[in-house]
């Protein structure tokens, strides 16, 4: 089933456009009010097929997921949505026993998770973060707008990574915003506490595994497979850092 809640004056303001997908008809409202209250035009999927429909027929900003759907799910379905809209915000609604299938999600594309029960205001917290980092200006004073290291070149303003051959690798926008950290803070290791607060805007735990998700992500991505090191290595006890020069183009 399909809900396309009518926009109120609240909804108008350009927040952006969030899809709800669970098929617990309570949650879908206290969503829907939540959101729609913050100023986000906000619309309703009970299952796959809906979700597909919506997606054909609105432009969407962010899914809100839920991995225990009826029919398809949500694993196989952030998979899909994914491949077919590389720039689309992904939060995984999970519960908390859903640990492994957590860990999945994020490897098939997922940007983040947040685990039932779950506080509003921290999903919220993080729709606002994903949301901000996609749409946001470039506006760091004095940042080139091309950040260029080991033949690679990150487009900082089009948030785009393009190989040596100028062929553009896709990211998921956790992907770029980790790897645009790592590339702004050269040589410098950065911990999981840190990454986790530029991905999602909040505090790491240590059983989030969303952080080494995206590293080996883009590993699988930056490196070649002829063995040689990392581009992103790993400092033990400590964090990742980018060990490639970096300069600006």
């Amino acid at each position: 089933m399909i809900h396309y809640p009518s926009p109120s004056s609240s909804q108008m303001t350009g927040a952006g456009t969030i899809l709800i997908v669970d098929d617990d008809l309570v949650i879908q409202q206290r969503l829907l009010a939540y959101f729609s209250q913050e100023g986000y035009r906000t619309l309703l999927a009970d299952e796959g097929e809906a979700m597909w429909r919506i997606l054909q027929a609105e432009p969407v900003s962010l899914v809100l997921l839920d991995i225990n759907l009826p029919g398809r799910d949500g694993i196989s379905l952030a998979r899909e949505l994914r491949a077919q809209h590389p720039a689309i915000g992904i939060i995984l609604v999970t519960g908390r026993t859903d640990e492994v299938d957590t860990i999945v999600g994020l490897e098939v594309g997922a940007d983040d998770y947040v685990t039932k029960p779950f506080n509003p205001r921290v999903l919220l917290a993080r729709a606002k973060s994903l949301l901000r980092r996609a749409c946001g200006p470039f506006d760091a004073a004095g940042d080139a707008p091309r950040i260029c290291f080991a033949g690679w070149q990150l487009d900082m303003v089009r948030r785009r990574l393009y190989a040596h051959d100028g062929s553009e690798v896709t990211l998921t926008r956790g992907e770029f915003d980790l790897l645009s950290a790592l590339a702004q803070h050269p040589d410098a290791v950065m911990d999981r506490e840190r990454l986790t607060r530029v991905i999602s805007g909040s505090d790491w735990h240590p059983a989030d595994r969303t952080v080494d998700v995206l590293i080996r992500r883009l590993r699988a991505k930056l490196d070649t497979a002829d063995g040689q090191t990392s581009l992103i290595a790993t400092v033990r006890g400590e964090g990742y850092r980018l060990s490639a020069e970096v300069r600006p183009v």
